[in-house]
């Protein structure tokens, strides 16, 4: 990967184009991608620059989700400019409010912002999916398979990776019919900005959407209430759920946990792969929260496949304890 502190050699030239000469470019965030973001600082104003470098990136998928967004009303940063020979998109500048840090310093606020997101959720869900490929059973095995790939090996388990994947199938179709959405696929408090001057919902500014596909309703809602960065109480959780749909749907609770318990999997062997592959240790410290997640969804009984899978491949003291001491 490119050094996290240097712009891209041509970020000046792309910026001139834009009309942003001379303009300052500071370092702002890398993610667990290629892509990479920096602060670009002129006179009176200020943008967001977007470096996903081919061939690992291709900004154009978030380009056309954040207008699919923006002209549903929502707030995606809007698109000032773009080079995607580079991989330059120029963006709008959320501001450094985001909803983690905002929660985490101001407990009183949890409540309310989580059950404003949750409506932001439902209000994108009363729209058709956007045109965008299916997060298909091939998608979802493809994720789930992550965890076999990278998270057993890290932890010295050679498993069944056949039962694992007929474990999941038999979950997987049970919610194969159901309504699709847009499903944005990190819908989280780290990917949330709180925009100071907008009003209600607008008021919510949404990140790292470009992964993007037409999916089951319930995915984002797990992604936002299990999130991998924050402790979210099972309290939380459950009052958020009932804010979402306050109709007991049995079908619904189960796909909340298989998508939950799919993720939690996916989630838990990206992670590994960060570490062992990419040199980024900082991501075992969110395994043990990450398992507690997956552990409750396995208790469902849609998952009983699954559960059984894990019960069988992988004991106790490879799950959330092997990460309790520094790991070499």
């Amino acid at each position: 990967m490119a050094d996290p502190m240097i712009p891209p050699a041509a970020a000046p030239d792309f910026l001139t184009r834009c009309g942003w000469a001379g303009a300052q470019i500071l370092p702002l965030a890398g993610d667990a991608s290629f892509r990479r973001y920096f602060r670009i600082v002129a006179p009176g104003r200020q943008a967001v620059l977007m470096d996903a470098p081919p061939p690992h990136e291709d900004p154009r998928p978030f380009i056309r989700i954040a207008e699919h967004l923006t002209g549903l009303g929502f707030s995606a940063p809007a698109i000032l400019g773009s080079d995607l020979d580079h991989g330059l998109v120029l963006l709008e500048d959320f501001g450094d409010a985001r909803m983690r840090e905002t929660v985490d310093a101001q407990p009183e606020s949890e409540q309310e912002i989580y059950a404003d997101v949750v409506r932001l959720l439902k209000r994108l869900h009363q729209h058709p999916a956007a045109d965008l490929p299916p997060f298909s059973r091939k998608e979802l095995q493809r994720e789930a398979g992550l965890f076999a790939e990278w998270y057993c090996p890290a932890v010295s388990l050679v498993v069944d990776e056949v039962a694992y994947r007929s474990a999941w199938d038999s979950a997987f179709a049970t919610i194969e019919d159901a309504k699709t959405v847009t499903v944005l696929r990190d819908y989280h408090a780290e990917n949330i900005m709180l925009i100071h001057g907008r009003a209600g919902l607008s008021g919510f500014g949404l990140l790292d959407f470009q992964d993007a596909l037409a999916g089951h309703p319930a995915y984002d809602l797990v992604s936002l209430l299990q999130d991998a960065r924050r402790d979210v109480s099972a309290e939380l959780e459950a009052e958020m759920r009932a804010l979402y749909s306050d109709v007991v749907d049995r079908d619904f609770d189960a796909a909340y946990a298989i998508l939950g318990a799919q993720r939690n999997a996916k989630i838990l062997g990206i992670f590994t792969r960060l570490w062992k592959r990419d040199g980024k240790p900082r991501y075992l410290d969110y395994l043990p929260r990450v398992w507690a997640y997956l552990e409750r969804d396995l208790e469902h009984p849609a998952l009983v496949q699954v559960a059984a899978w894990f019960n069988d491949n992988v004991p106790p003291e490879k799950r959330a304890p092997a990460w309790a001491l520094p790991t070499e």
